[in-house]
């Protein structure tokens, strides 16, 4: 009888199997999922982490400070992940109002490894907040040779042959604005246009339409909080290209504007001397 029994119970654990492999699978599914997770690399983080490691090691008395790779925020009126903490750019004190430092007189010194981190930070803030037009190659955000550059196609930002701001260009400048109305780089605003003509009453040319659609931008950035005097306005027509005017794909990625936030220290802007000795 007792035999009998035990065969029965043993006949009745075939399937125990089951619950075992539902845990593994269970397990694996959760696995791939924390693996897909941690694979998604926020390029702009990552940018300023290789900055601040290069920097650390050029000057190894900097690798004791804390490197800044926090989720940023979006707080108005300050740089995000910066609340109560050292001034994204410092000013020196000598750049005030009544220095009598002759600009034309001696060249400024280079930016130096603070001012570069700062920089790429703030590169690095821009394009997480504007993630979604980057994603559609709407916007590029660069950091190279002291300054950063915000390159934003023209079909995001007004109607063909308008000067005129759309609604998604003031929602994108808002949020720069946001950002920049805390430091105090100057921010110098280009228009650039394809080569196809353009002549109207409003418009005579692409000079008068890049520089208009520069100087759109300027105002808005001005109303959204960032002082005047440190914006300025370009207009430079078709005379700038960064792709073959010979297609439609580069003649749109002629029409921009870009953004040009330079960094304090570098090198000061190029003068035109003209003949005589008249600068």
């Amino acid at each position: 009888m007792s035999r009998s029994r035990k065969r029965q119970e043993e006949q009745g654990n075939h399937e125990r199997w089951i619950v075992s492999y539902a845990d593994f699978i269970t397990l694996l599914f959760a696995f791939f999922v924390v693996m897909y997770s941690i694979s998604s690399v926020n390029e702009g983080k990552y940018r300023v982490l290789s900055q601040t490691l290069t920097n650390a090691f050029r000057d190894p008395a900097r690798s004791l400070q804390p490197i800044q790779v926090g989720e940023p925020g979006r707080v108005s009126g300050e740089i995000p992940g910066l609340s109560n903490q050292t001034p994204l750019i410092e000013v020196a004190s000598h750049q005030g109002a009544g220095s009598n430092i002759d600009p034309a007189a001696s060249e400024a010194p280079p930016a130096s490894a603070s001012e570069q981190q700062r920089l790429s930070f703030l590169a690095a803030t821009i394009e997480d907040m504007l993630q979604p037009y980057v994603e559609q190659d709407l916007v590029d955000v660069r950091f190279s040779d002291n300054r950063v550059t915000v390159d934003m196609k023209d079909k995001m930002l007004f109607p063909s042959g308008s000067a005129h701001l759309s609604r998604t260009a003031v929602r994108a400048l808002r949020d720069i604005s946001r950002i920049l109305a805390s430091v105090p780089n100057k921010i110098q605003v280009e228009g650039n246009t394809d080569d196809r003509p353009i002549h109207t009453d409003e418009f005579p040319s692409n000079w008068e339409l890049s520089a208009a659609r520069a100087a759109s931008v300027v105002h808005l950035m001005s109303r959204m909080g960032i002082a005047p005097r440190r914006l300025s306005a370009i207009g430079y027509g078709e005379y700038n290209p960064v792709a073959d005017n010979a297609t439609a794909e580069g003649r749109q990625k002629n029409r921009r504007v870009t953004l040009v936030i330079r960094g304090l220290g570098g090198a000061p802007d190029r003068r035109i001397e003209l003949p005589g000795g008249a600068g």
